[in-house]
């Protein structure tokens, strides 16, 4: 037990500099483009769509790296891929910042793509499961957390800096921020042990944080395979979702009746939702299995804009509140349900399939729900209400593995 708190002082460590790692990644890429799309639009002499065009190819090349990029993790741990991914967020950033037609541009971010589909969540949960096993779902609660606040640290600071130097200025200054601070960070996780070593993913002996995931039998082929694409499902539409109420949310509202003044009062409660959610995950619902709370986090944009639609603009606070919570806790789902239902074995590869379907849906989610906002206007919920009602389903198609006697199951630490 001596080694318990000095153990999770190294967990708390690590935890901070990846959920740091994760700030400077996702505000460098997925919040980049909502506040240089327009100025990059019109330097370059092209439609604002088309800018949009080519963030969504990032989104596609990230899921195809996803695989990929897992199973390096699987093999090498964390630290050497997330510290090249490093290098490929600063040189897509670089060539990024050196675009000067519509080819280089997709180039540009078809080599930020590399980068999110292996240094984005999926690839830091990987890394935590590599080091941690079945004890990682507190890690990955941690890092959520702290990376909930990338858009609030990195859309004022993109704005400052596209203020100041230009559009190509702040591409350089991100650029130059994932050398000296994103680089350092990601170097200094612990490395993971050889994989196959006995003591993979995680030692045995290590003081765990509770609660650790209680260790499953594996599932039948049959079952596993049934499993899988159920949530690979799950984790498409809900990131669908997720990518339509963050492009179009505003417009929606405004759909719905409200002012523009309301509506983006109720957008800034999002964020603050989404904390919320994530600190509810990692309070009371870290004491029950993830399928629980995957399937409340489900229902909650649909009951959010059942409300919103027949109550009108004046719940749309509570729509917010909803959908925001709904989908912090969600994101944490999405790393801790896998290891539930599956295991710690082959944990990065198998993740990068299973959101292999969500990065596709995120793509092309701004264009097919503006669509179904200019023909339907409000009704437009029905669309993410309907794919939110259909993944509730599906998670209730899904059931845990059966857990061991508890005579054999791993102690868990009471320790915080």
């Amino acid at each position: 037990m001596s080694e318990a708190p000095a153990f999770n002082r190294r967990r708390g460590v690590v935890v901070a500099a990846l959920g740091s790692a994760q700030t400077l990644a996702w505000a460098s890429s997925y919040y980049l483009v909502a506040l240089l799309a327009a100025p990059m639009a019109r330097e370059l002499n092209l439609g604002t769509p088309t800018v949009f065009a080519a963030f969504s190819l990032a989104l596609v090349v990230s899921a195809a790296v996803g695989p990929l990029s897992g199973r390096l993790i699987d093999r090498f741990g964390g630290r050497p891929v997330l510290m090249a991914t490093s290098g490929l967020f600063a040189l897509g950033l670089l060539a990024l910042g050196l675009a000067q037609g519509p080819w280089t541009l997709f180039a540009a971010w078809a080599l930020v793509g590399v980068a999110m589909g292996s240094g984005l969540y999926e690839a830091a949960f990987a890394a935590l499961v590599r080091l941690y096993g079945q004890g990682a779902r507190n890690s990955i609660t941690g890092i959520t957390l702290i990376a909930g606040f990338a858009s609030t640290v990195g859309w004022p600071l993109t704005a400052w800096l596209e203020a100041r130097y230009g559009w190509r200025g702040a591409c350089f200054a991100w650029a130059g921020l994932h050398l000296v601070l994103g680089l350092p960070l990601n170097a200094g996780l612990p490395a993971a042990a050889a994989a196959g070593a006995p003591d993979a993913p995680a030692r045995a002996d290590a003081p765990a944080a509770a609660p650790a995931l209680p260790a499953a039998d594996p599932l039948p082929a049959a079952q596993a395979g049934r499993t899988a694409g159920l949530l690979a499902f799950v984790f498409a539409a809900t990131w669908f979702v997720s990518t339509a109420m963050a492009t179009h949310l505003p417009a929606l509202m405004q759909a719905a009746g409200a002012s523009l003044a309301v509506a983006v009062g109720v957008g800034a409660l999002i964020g603050p939702a989404q904390v919320a959610g994530r600190l509810l995950e990692f309070g009371f619902l870290r004491r029950v299995h993830p399928l629980l709370s995957a399937r409340l986090a489900a229902v909650m944009h649909p009951l959010g804009a059942g409300a919103l639609l027949l109550a009108g603009p004046a719940v749309a606070p509570l729509f917010a509140v909803m959908h925001g919570a709904g989908n912090g806790i969600m994101t944490i789902a999405k790393g801790t349900l896998p290891l539930a239902l599956f295991g710690a074995a082959g944990y990065g590869a198998r993740q990068g399939w299973l959101m292999m379907p969500a990065r596709v849906a995120q793509a092309g989610a701004p264009f097919l729900f503006g669509l179904a906002l200019a023909h339907g206007q409000a009704r437009a919920l029905w669309l993410s209400a309907g794919l939110g009602v259909a993944s509730a389903l599906a998670l209730l198609l899904v059931s845990a593995p059966p857990a061991p006697p508890a005579g054999l199951r791993p102690a868990q630490s009471n320790l915080p």
